[in-house]
């Protein structure tokens, strides 16, 4: 089992207060704007934060996400009346194509093994209109940003809407160094206030940007844009993020 902030009723209401003051939010909301989509598929929408965001800007949306728990609390967010919610992969849709494809929140490392990778590039590329687009963040392998996950660096407090405030820290596991991409594995611990302790398994893909952009050409994508931070700076070698916009060809 990973992932279990994705499906335990206890850890998924603490999902949203990750991400509090999020900076790629305003990103997102931009690139939507710049690239004029008005349909939308948000892959992997997790809580639906920016799946609402963008549907109370007028675009037509469906988000999809496999854990039923994370729907479930988009579907009772505010405006979340307003989007069309699945519970699946990238395959579940059956909608007409859309403009653009989003996978936000690091959703395409969580995608970890291969076989999964390609199947839901192929799935995407299979809704989005030729000539428009699929736009995701990854963080950049080159930065190895999973050194600081060790409880000295990680720990902080986050505030559970019924439970109080929750101790966070995350504990480094298995770093499998491959050619094209490393594998992480850490476990995140959760303090409760009553004293008890959950935790969740996060297995995460850093793919090189080569890996990405062949895998993005292997489903019929082209890229045209790679930025490398959350203020639209070009891709570097040392730049946090790899932000690809890719077009369907």
């Amino acid at each position: 089992m990973a992932f279990e902030e994705f499906t335990d009723p206890r850890l998924v209401p603490l999902y949203d207060a990750w991400g509090v003051d999020r900076p790629d939010i305003p990103f997102w909301l931009a690139l939507v704007e710049d690239l004029r989509a008005s349909t939308i598929l948000d892959v992997g929408c997790g809580t639906g934060e920016i799946t609402v965001a963008l549907v109370e800007r007028g675009r037509h949306i469906t988000g999809v996400d496999p854990a039923a728990r994370m729907i479930e609390v988009a579907r009772q967010r505010p405006g979340g009346h307003l989007v069309r919610w699945i519970e699946g992969d990238a395959s579940a849709y059956d909608g007409p194509p859309v403009d653009l494809a989003l996978m936000t929140a690091h959703v395409a490392q969580v995608i970890w093994d291969d076989a999964t990778w390609h199947s839901t590039l192929a799935g995407i590329a299979r809704v989005v209109r030729p000539g428009r687009y699929l736009a995701f963040e990854s963080r950049n392998p080159r930065v190895e940003g999973w050194r600081t996950w060790v409880p000295e660096h990680s720990r902080r407090w986050l505030e559970h809407p019924t439970e109080g405030a929750v101790e966070v820290w995350s504990e480094l596991g298995e770093v499998r160094r491959e050619a094209a991409s490393d594998l992480v594995r850490c476990v995140l611990c959760y303090r409760f206030p009553s004293g008890e302790t959950l935790t969740s398994t996060a297995v995460l893909r850093f793919r090189s940007r080569e890996a990405v952009q062949d895998a993005l050409a292997a489903a019929g994508f082209e890229v045209v844009r790679v930025a490398g931070d959350w203020d639209g700076s070009p891709s570097e070698e040392h730049s946090p993020e790899m932000i690809f916009v890719a077009r369907r060809l």
